[in-house]
């Protein structure tokens, strides 16, 4: 069985803790990636963790997780409300995949409450900050372990 996870974030993540603290908070991108790695090595899960502001590069590592079979977290950022390139890529993959945000978008403004991805997800995890992302981790070793894909 594949044990590849990709850990894939979208626009503007790679300013988490100086972009708007008081709704993404103080965490760094960069000490997320390193406990992700630590989490996913202590549950022996191979672990890519990627960030892009650029939607044909999300498409691309996108189809490359297809291609390799591995599981899939995506913080879309920002092409969660309008990229039907990157929904239609999400739709390709066949291994857990799993939706995160680090605010609540379904408590934020009009333009950042509908994320047209979560329709092709098996689950969303939504308003936890970075602590989304070991439970994220945590869910797909869970799917991957039970084998159940929810789509």
């Amino acid at each position: 069985m594949n044990r590849t996870v990709f850990i894939l974030n979208g626009p503007n993540l790679n300013l988490l803790g100086r972009r708007e603290p008081h709704i993404y908070g103080h965490t760094t991108l960069e000490q997320i990636r390193q406990s992700s790695l630590l989490l996913a090595d202590e549950l022996e899960l191979a672990c890519d963790f990627r960030q892009t502001n650029h939607e044909g590069v999300m498409v691309d590592w996108i189809q490359e997780a297809f291609e390799q079979g591995a599981a899939l977290i995506i913080n879309p950022a920002g092409f969660s409300f309008h990229s039907i390139p990157v929904l239609d890529a999400l739709k390709l993959i066949e291994a857990p995949l799993v939706e995160l945000h680090l605010s609540n978008i379904h408590a934020r403004d009009e333009l950042h409450r509908h994320s047209i991805m979560s329709g092709v997800v098996d689950t969303v995890i939504c308003g936890l900050g970075a602590e989304g992302y070991p439970l994220a981790i945590r869910a797909v070793d869970s799917l991957l372990r039970s084998k159940i894909v929810a789509r």
